[in-house]
């Protein structure tokens, strides 16, 4: 009597029984769905205050050009460098949706941290925190959202393998 057993199914962060309800969207997951609304909302509310910082810098609290300058490139260089980052550690280690998540919770700190600046260090420490999450989040993001549709994809040429029967 031979025992056959299957191969383990591909490991990916997008998983568990969230992924299996239902989405809004046909032919969309339901991780994939959130994702999506989660990055829209936050982008929204970025792009609706990070164009006024240079503004609320100079004309609020009196800060010279040079320092939106010094803000500005200190907050991407740190997104740039943490998407790097985070993107070596989730691909080796895992846990791409506690990246995730963390990303997204420090750019929604960032946002009461900006309106509570009274002096530019704390502009420049709520951009940091913004722009930390931003690169946190983004590249974790990406490979769930790609693990994702891999697996949709070998699934459907499953199918298609079943249904297409080739002589032997």
């Amino acid at each position: 009597m031979s025992v056959t057993t299957r191969p383990p199914e591909p490991q990916h962060d997008g998983g568990g029984d969230a992924a299996r309800e239902p989405s809004p969207i046909q032919g969309v997951s339901r991780n994939v769905f959130v994702l999506a609304l989660v990055s829209l909302c936050t982008d929204t509310s970025s792009e609706m205050i990070y164009p006024l910082v240079p503004l609320f810098l100079t004309g609020v609290l009196g800060a010279p050009a040079t320092v939106v300058g010094l803000i500005e490139g200190l907050a991407e260089a740190a997104a740039n460098v943490l998407k790097l980052v985070s993107g070596r550690i989730t691909d080796r280690r895992g846990g791409r949706r506690g990246w995730v998540f963390a990303g997204y919770g420090l750019s929604a700190l960032a946002k009461p941290l900006l309106a509570l600046a009274s002096v530019w260090p704390l502009v420049l420490l709520a951009r940091l925190v913004d722009r930390v999450g931003k690169g946190t989040r983004g590249t974790p993001r990406d490979a769930i959202i790609a693990a994702r549709r891999d697996h949709r994809r070998v699934e459907r040429s499953g199918h298609a393998r079943q249904r297409v029967r080739l002589p032997s």
